[in-house]
């Protein structure tokens, strides 16, 4: 189902996300419920670990290859923070499980000045067409959905041929030591596999496989590049 539009700061909502189980389901209401804090703690957080915000996401946003103009998917999107560190001239599409991040998403946008497409629904089943986007990334999320396999196959489906993939998410390190141990949150990240950098999932044929640990550890970026003609950027 094509849903490519002129770019706006409402929120598409599909059922299968409200619906979601398992672990889908059981971080949906974790984030719904942390939503109106979360940015909150994690501009505290960015400060005292990183040195602030920018310098944070500079390392994995610096990744991406966006040409003027172009489509841009940020799939696990939660409140937009990276939103405001991308270019301007871009078509612009947000996806996300939790709809209480969505809606601080959306708040944001209007203070921001700036516009994109919001989608609730399920990474696993992304609601575009075949190589719709000319720039596909995820930063968060993946190592606890249901299938992460199943959302890279989507979103090397959505892709154009040539794109760059970026995928970011915690490590072990960082969910064993600091998400445990968060008031009302940390038993959601108990009892669970450890996190190994996902590269198994990249599916066979892509190109340029690169990892590497950034955030001192804490964080991996994940890139990998689609078969085909890459187009050019300035």
């Amino acid at each position: 189902m094509s849903l490519m539009k002129e770019a706006s700061s409402e929120i598409q909502r599909f059922p299968e996300a409200n619906g979601a189980v398992g672990d889908n389901g059981k971080y949906r209401k974790m984030y719904d419920r942390i939503a109106p804090f979360y940015n909150v703690s994690n501009k505290l957080y960015f400060r005292l670990k990183f040195g602030g915000e920018a310098a944070y996401r500079r390392q994995f946003l610096d990744e991406l290859e966006i040409p003027p103009g172009g489509r841009v998917l940020e799939v696990s999107c939660g409140t937009g923070d990276n939103f405001p560190y991308l270019p301007e001239n871009i078509d612009l599409h947000g996806l996300d499980l939790s709809l209480g991040m969505l809606n601080v998403c959306r708040r944001h946008l209007r203070r921001w000045k700036r516009s994109a497409s919001l989608y609730q629904a399920l990474a696993e089943s992304l609601p575009f067409e075949d190589d719709s986007f000319d720039t596909v990334c995820h930063v968060g999320g993946i190592n606890f959905f249901n299938d992460g396999a199943q959302e890279v196959r989507e979103m090397v489906r959505v892709a154009k041929p040539g794109t760059k993939i970026v995928i970011v998410d915690e490590t072990e390190r960082l969910a064993s030591g600091t998400y445990e141990k968060i008031p009302f949150v940390g038993s959601h990240f108990k009892n669970r596999a450890d996190i190994r950098i996902p590269l198994e999932l990249v599916p066979e044929g892509m190109l340029e496989v690169q990892v590497r640990e950034i955030s001192g550890g804490l964080m991996y970026c994940l890139t990998f590049r689609l078969p085909g003609t890459a187009p050019q950027y300035v």
